[in-house]
């Protein structure tokens, strides 16, 4: 595949760049379809990305649908079949806004305007179309083989909520039809998995206009959340750690202490109490700080750790809502431990064992990510380093190995990142673990230690599931809906046939019921092929009992596997010590 640099050298594409020259050429492609089609567009930006490609445009008033998404493609497959040539040239600064004044770019302008004064401007043009960008792109239209327009939705210019609200077109690109086919079968089974429809249909949770982000549980949701609380708490018991509580509202004065009014003020809610500005927390940190504080410590204590399942508040922009993956408020399954800093390296180790445990249950394999300093950040930069290289012993000590990422850290200090991958192959943050010297310090947090003597400790901030919120939505596209038996909402369902004595269905439900199964009983008077269709395919339920005259009149239950749907038929007794062996396993 031949690709034309800026400075118009054609050579064979490197392999690892091929993806990426093949989106960024469909996106210039796509600005030219747009531009024909609506000639009063404007563009702003047009990258390719890891997904796929998009351009953000302004179109005025002109509002897309669907059929002209569909247009824009076609006229994107004219433009290809007329072959055109894509020749780079460049321009002095001056001269580039000239070019840009008089095709009516007012963003390409702007953007120049934010360039060094010294820059020399690079420009790619097919047949009519004229756009700027530093390459390299393929050398002909009709290089571009296989491309799908697939969404619409609006960016800020520049990422900035003051600004204009532009128009993003994204779309897919890749270098066979084979390879997009491929993509485009898993974009269904993905939108097949979407947590938002699945949690509609089991009864899970719902979003309403009148609390944009605040999510709203459902019975079934709650039955969810709850089974996962109490796997939470039972994993923490097991190491260690115990629980606390503290207050959803607290004054300005600790945010400013603990920095959180500096760098994160815009993201929290506040209100006034008394004449005195308050803040509905966003994490949960500087609560477990102040019980640390409210007696004197030893060295003998640490490490400390307080866990805490705190309703946190985080103004996100509208446009960046999704689901239970960014909502406003969630549960976050915190943890903060205090500890000494000779007992880092020991401890992070602890902590990644519990996230091994928890992972592995849910089948959930993971990577882990070192994310280093921000510009943004207090504390020196000797700290850094010394916390920074802790974190990365830690890991190597366990024979693990992490991909660097640097700039990402908190502006406390540095943090592990655990990305766990789902059954389709995608990744989502949810662990992670934060090492920070600068909190304890700012709160003058002491211990005395083995010489007598006052100490500062360190803080570890940490999460496993990153939220409920996130955990359920996650684990929703991971499985499905189809929760394994321990964690499913409804666990059985006892079906009757229709036109039959159900009394001893009543007992087996009853006694389900007993035994603390989560089941339902279904004695509608419809047909059974109906029943167990519903069961199985909108609540997700791991087990039907289905029960007719046949299996009353001898005390046995028919069971239907939802995974093999498959049906089996045991004596109750049976079922029950198999579907208790299951949940006690957690199976």
């Amino acid at each position: 595949m031949k690709i034309i640099y800026k400075d118009g050298t054609v050579a064979e594409c490197p392999q690892e760049m091929e993806t990426e020259v093949i989106r960024h050429t469909a996106a210039h492609v796509m600005a030219q379809a747009i531009k024909r089609l609506y000639p009063h567009a404007d563009f702003g930006y047009g990258p390719a990305t890891e997904k796929g490609f998009y351009y953000d445009v302004d179109l005025g008033d002109t509002k897309l649908t669907d059929e002209d998404l569909q247009r824009i493609e076609d006229e994107m497959r004219k433009i290809v079949k007329e072959n055109l040539p894509i020749k780079p040239f460049i321009l002095p600064r001056e001269e580039a806004i000239k070019l840009m004044e008089e095709r009516g770019a007012k963003y390409k302008v702007e953007h120049i305007g934010d360039l060094d004064e010294d820059a020399v401007i690079s420009f790619y043009q097919q047949g009519e179309y004229i756009d700027m960008c530093v390459g390299p792109h393929l050398c002909y239209t009709k290089a571009l083989k296989a491309f799908k327009i697939t969404q619409q939705s609006g960016a800020y210019w520049k990422n900035d909520k003051n600004n204009v609200m532009l128009t993003r077109i994204n779309g897919i690109a890749f270098r066979t039809q084979e390879e997009l086919e491929e993509h485009l079968k898993f974009l269904e089974e993905a939108e097949r998995r979407d947590h938002r429809r699945i949690g509609r249909e089991m009864g899970l949770f719902a979003f309403r206009d009148e609390a944009p982000g605040f999510p709203f549980y459902l019975p079934k949701g709650m039955v969810l959340k709850n089974t996962l609380i109490d796997y939470w708490r039972e994993v923490h018991k097991k190491w260690d750690y115990v629980e606390i509580q503290t207050p959803q509202i607290m004054k300005r004065t600790l945010w400013e202490t603990s920095g959180h009014w500096d760098h994160y003020k815009d993201n929290m809610y506040t209100t006034v109490i008394d004449g005195e500005d308050f803040a509905i927390k966003p994490m949960n940190c500087p609560g477990s700080i102040l019980v640390y504080d409210l007696e004197p410590r030893s060295y003998r204590e640490l490490p400390l750790r307080y866990a805490e399942l705190g309703n946190v508040h985080r103004h996100e922009l509208s446009g960046a809502l999704h689901g239970m993956f960014r909502v406003r408020a969630f549960t976050q399954d915190d943890a903060h431990i205090l500890l000494a800093k000779e007992q880092i390296t020991e401890e992070v180790e602890r902590i990644t064992r519990l996230f091994d445990e928890v992972y592995q249950l849910f089948g959930l394999p993971y990577t882990i990510e070192l994310s280093t300093m921000p510009e943004d950040h207090i504390g020196t930069e000797a700290d850094w380093e010394i916390a920074t290289a802790a974190l990365a012993d830690a890991i190597t000590g366990l024979g693990k190995e992490y991909i660097l990422n640097p700039g990402d850290g908190a502006f406390y200090g540095p943090k592990l990142d655990f990305h766990i991958q789902d059954s389709l192959g995608r990744t989502w943050q949810c662990g992670t673990i934060q090492l920070d010297y600068q909190l304890p310090g700012r709160f003058d947090l002491k211990y005395v230690g083995a010489d007598g003597e006052k100490h500062t400790p360190v803080m570890i901030h940490r999460v496993v599931f990153g939220s409920i919120e996130r955990f359920i939505g996650v684990i929703t596209e991971h499985f499905s809906g189809k929760f394994p038996v321990w964690l499913a909402p409804l666990q059985v369902k006892v079906l009757t046939l229709p036109g039959v004595d159900d009394s001893f269905a009543k007992k087996v439900y009853a006694s389900l019921l007993d035994n603390k199964i989560r089941c339902e009983l279904d004695d509608r008077n419809e047909k059974i092929g109906y029943k167990v269709r519903e069961a199985r395919q909108v609540d997700r339920v791991p087990y039907m009992l289905i029960i007719g005259a046949k299996e009353a009149e001898n005390g046995l239950v028919s069971v239907r596997d939802r995974e093999t749907d498959q049906t089996e038929t045991m004596t109750f007794d049976e079922f029950l010590a198999k579907i208790r062996r299951q949940i006690a396993e957690r199976s």
